[in-house]
């Protein structure tokens, strides 16, 4: 039996917006490292594949448009890609995956923070590009106008024309991110004391990018990353993100609602795939479920009724609330759609990373669904993708061209 991949998503208190005020949560950890270090070795203690970290340039909102002013919610977060670098250390098998914004932060100092990631976690450093389309979000950098279109106008001919300016240009950051991962080869590095020589100047390569967004030479300033190129995730829920994910994504997130959705779109995806013309490995393809678990029957649902009675929850993905063993039934079941694995939120942490760490992972195993031990030691490992060759190295002699 092909076994699973299992993913998390950490959103501070959990993904239901009331969690932090359930008995479980712990708010007051919420700005503080141990907290998330708390987590991650959970997530290592279950096997997982690898820990997702969310963040964004605004505070969290109800509103698309920008702030919502509410006080009964939690708002703030610490940011992702140092929080991935704080608890790498403090863990030596499961990836690491923060989120960053490429619409208003330069591709540059994205590839040096992953690769640097890369590096301070032995192999295990992913990254998952995202857009700002919000006005609110533009008017912290003052570099750029952004139209304050509401929710629906996003969706209509304003929202899309918007979208597709966006996406384009993540495409061409991610593009470039990858290029500086490259520009360094693998043994640019010499280190000789005796002769003086720290590199060989030759194995760096300028990349002299340029497109319609940026306009980049290098080459960088960290060395190539030990994966070669770190895991590229996206989230994706319609035509413009999923050809930015066949373009340049190794992972792609979906979010179906049913089993015959989720076929249509992995459907989607290959057919996003092979419009692009991708070669290599094909996309892994995730569903992301929003989870609610208990061992009793009834009481992950008492608890949602109490949570939604605070709080209201909307949610772009699936809403599970049940036990681990049916959840279980559920991703076997979702499986038969084409899925590769699911990036599970927990509804309320720590409590229901640990459901999935100490009553689902278990019941998978039991069914010989999932590992019983990790048997890499990098991301690219549990990912089962090969490290690719560096794109400006010299062929091997012997090679073929």
């Amino acid at each position: 039996m092909t076994r699973l991949h299992l993913a998390v998503a950490l959103e501070g208190a959990g993904w239901h917006p009331a969690a932090w005020r359930d008995p479980a949560a712990r708010p007051a950890g919420l700005f503080d490292a141990s907290y998330w270090a708390e987590l991650v070795a959970e997530a290592e203690r279950g096997l997982l594949d690898f820990a997702t970290i969310e963040d964004a340039l605004g505070l969290q909102s109800s509103r698309f448009e920008g702030h919502d002013d509410r006080t009964d919610l939690v708002r703030g977060r610490l940011d992702a890609v140092l929080l991935a670098a704080r608890v790498a250390p403090l863990t030596s098998r499961i990836g690491l995956v923060p989120a960053t914004s490429v619409t208003h932060t330069e591709p540059f100092h994205v590839s040096i923070g992953i690769a640097s990631l890369d590096f301070a976690s032995r192999g295990r450093a992913g990254w998952r590009p995202q857009v700002s389309a919000r006005a609110a979000d533009a008017a912290h950098f003052g570099r750029r106008e952004f139209p304050a279109l509401t929710l629906e106008e996003i969706r209509g001919p304003r929202g899309k024309a918007l979208a597709a300016e966006l996406f384009g240009e993540a495409s061409d950051a991610v593009e470039v991110v990858r290029r500086l991962w490259d520009s360094w080869e693998d043994d640019a590095e010499i280190r000789d004391a005796a002769t003086g020589r720290f590199l060989d100047r030759d194995k760096l390569h300028y990349i002299d990018f340029e497109g319609a967004h940026f306009s980049v030479r290098g080459p960088s300033i960290t060395p190539r990353p030990p994966q070669g190129q770190p895991v590229v995730a996206a989230l994706a829920h319609d035509d413009l993100p999923f050809d930015f994910a066949a373009r340049g994504a190794d992972v792609v997130f979906l979010t179906p609602e049913s089993h015959a959705e989720a076929a249509e779109l992995v459907g989607r995806v290959r057919a996003a795939e092979a419009a692009v013309g991708r070669t290599g490995e094909p996309l892994r393809i995730f569903a992301d479920l929003v989870v609610l678990l208990d061992e009793a029957p009834g009481t992950a649902a008492a608890r949602r009724a109490r949570l939604d009675g605070l709080a209201e929850i909307a949610s772009d993905a699936a809403i599970f609330t049940g036990t681990p063993a049916e959840l279980a039934e559920l991703l076997l079941l979702w499986r038969g759609a084409g899925l590769d694995g699911f990036r599970l939120r927990p509804g309320v942490l720590p409590h229901d990373l640990a459901q999935i760490t100490r009553q689902l992972v278990p019941e998978l195993q039991r069914r010989g669904a999932f590992r019983t031990g990790y048997t890499a030691t990098t991301l690219r490992g549990h990912l089962g993708l090969p490290r690719p060759a560096g794109r400006y190295a010299a062929p091997a002699a012997g090679a073929r061209s």
